[in-house]
C-alpha cells in the first residue's frame, strides 16, 4: 500500500462534493470519482452539517476552544515567570 500524497482542497471544491452528496449522489461515486479518501468526504460532510464552515478553528468543540486558550495563557505565564527569574538574579547581583 503506497502513502498518499497529502492533498489541499479550496472550500469551493469541498461544498462542491457535500453538494453532490447532499443532492443525493452515492458517497461511493464520489469518492472514486474524485479519488478522495471517504474519511475526507465524512469529515466535510459533518463540518458542513455543524457550521457550514470547513476551517478547523470554526469546528472546534467549547473544550477545544477553552484548551487552546488556556495553553496560550500557560504559555504566557511560563515567560513572564522566566523573565522574573532573570530580574531577580540581575538585581540580586548589584
Amino acid at each position: 500500500m503506497t502513502k498518499r500524497e497529502r492533498r489541499t482542497f479550496t472550500e469551493e471544491f469541498k461544498n462542491q462534493m457535500v453538494q453532490l452528496y447532499l443532492n443525493g449522489k452515492p458517497r461511493k461515486d464520489i469518492i472514486r470519482e474524485y479519488d478522495l479518501t471517504p474519511s475526507s468526504l465524512d469529515k466535510w460532510i459533518g463540518q458542513n452539517k455543524t457550521t457550514g464552515s470547513f476551517k478547523e478553528k470554526d469546528n472546534q468543540t467549547p473544550e477545544e476552544v477553552e484548551l487552546n486558550k488556556l495553553r496560550k495563557e500557560n504559555k504566557q505565564l511560563l515567560m513572564e515567570n522566566d523573565i522574573l527569574k532573570q530580574a531577580a538574579l540581575i538585581l540580586g547581583r548589584k
